[in-house]
């Protein structure tokens, strides 16, 4: 039975709204960290045993939370989300947070504040009902999954694998729908080191870093395919622009939809390594996120979900997505995974990201639902 809670947009918002306007860019620490203690602070009060385990490699804190259960020791539901965004520090100058329409703007709203405080309030909303869930709940929330979770891979798996199921708040899909699987994603550093000379007196001899970085973006997208993409997404080089520049680097990413395509992607790539016209070329791969395809104790989760989200009066479709989660690790490792149960919008990592607001209490209801609602799920 499907428990009868109240759930509004405005008290959404009102909890939603200070975590949007706390910016939280990856690569500043500092402010991840404001973000969690704000996020650790709203989970206290929601009655967790909240802990902040370091960050490393220069890299934020994350937050832990449990919350009490007569069956603490027992595999729970592992709620994991992140709290860093693409967005810089000044963001909310040019996206302030604002309500147009059926609408709320905001940097990170949808990827993934909106997604994470849902559910927060399916949590609260048990709690203020004095409904017990037959799991125990833990949430993880860390802070660099948007550069492919270097430093917590390692935590986010041994925290799932103590767990029966995952569930993800990451931005849902289109028609209502979640995510069952992700493609796999690879990224790499690009480094190209030229030879120096004056740019105007003797530009013949100098061999320049930017000019071969150029042509190897180049040729890095076209070796996308239906199976496979290239994109190269970060470059910096030259220091004076009267010197012919010696070093260029620059950050590329590929995806695929199966493992196997990934593997030979990467192999494309390591070999575009090498020295021509004077110029060293290297590539390095960076951090990998392994493809999550479902297997039986992943649908059977979904199918519960459906279920649940049927009888509240909303069609569930799943699908596969790109673009990585922290799901992608959890899932591969053969932990029943649902992602994608965050709220609907558009435009995220852009300066038009939105939530559409009637979808927070709507999947807020379906978070409270399943938490309610899942006992043993097991594995394949």
């Amino acid at each position: 039975m499907i428990p009868d809670l109240p759930f509004d947009a405005e008290s959404i918002l009102a909890t939603l709204r200070p975590w949007v306007e706390c910016e939280s860019p990856t690569h500043d620490a500092a402010a991840v960290n404001r973000m969690m203690d704000l996020a650790a602070r709203d989970l206290a009060v929601a009655g967790a045993a909240v802990e902040t385990i370091p960050g490393r490699m220069g890299l934020s804190d994350c937050v832990r939370a449990r919350f009490a259960h007569r069956h603490r020791d027992q595999p729970g539901i592992l709620v994991l989300g992140h709290l860093d965004t693409v967005h810089p520090v000044g963001t909310l100058a040019s996206l302030p947070w604002r309500i147009e329409g059926n609408r709320a703007y905001g940097p990170g709203i949808l990827d993934m504040k909106g997604g994470n405080v849902i559910a927060l309030a399916a949590i609260r909303a048990l709690t203020a009902a004095g409904i017990e869930t037959p799991l125990p709940v833990t949430v993880l929330f860390t802070g660099d999954e948007e550069v492919g979770s270097p430093s917590t891979r390692d935590l986010i798996e041994a925290e799932a694998a103590r767990h029966a199921v995952v569930l993800v708040p990451e931005p849902g899909q289109a028609d209502n729908g979640v995510v069952t699987g992700r493609y796999a994603i690879a990224r790499f550093d690009l480094e190209a080191v030229g030879r120096p000379s004056h740019a105007g007196a003797a530009p013949h001899e100098g061999r320049s870093a930017i000019r071969a970085m150029a042509r190897m973006i180049l040729a890095i997208d076209g070796l996308s395919d239906a199976d496979c993409t290239f994109s190269t997404g970060i470059v910096s080089g030259g220091q004076w622009v009267n010197c012919v520049p010696t070093l260029c680097r620059g950050q590329a990413l590929s995806m695929a939809k199966r493992q196997a395509d990934l593997d030979r992607g990467v192999e494309r790539m390591l070999a575009l390594s090498g020295e021509q016209d004077g110029v060293r070329f290297a590539v390095t791969r960076g951090v990998t996120r392994p493809v999550w395809e479902p297997d039986a104790g992943c649908m059977a989760l979904y199918d519960r979900a459906r279920r649940l989200s049927e009888a509240l009066g909303q069609p569930l479709p799943h699908r596969s997505a790109g673009g990585g989660s922290d799901g992608n690790f959890t899932g591969a490792n053969g932990i029943p995974t649902l992602d994608g149960l965050g709220p609907l919008g558009q435009g995220y990592h852009t300066l038009d990201e939105h939530v559409l607001i009637e979808t927070l209490p709507q999947r807020a209801r379906l978070f409270a639902a399943l938490l309610a609602d899942l006992g043993a799920v097991g594995r394949s």
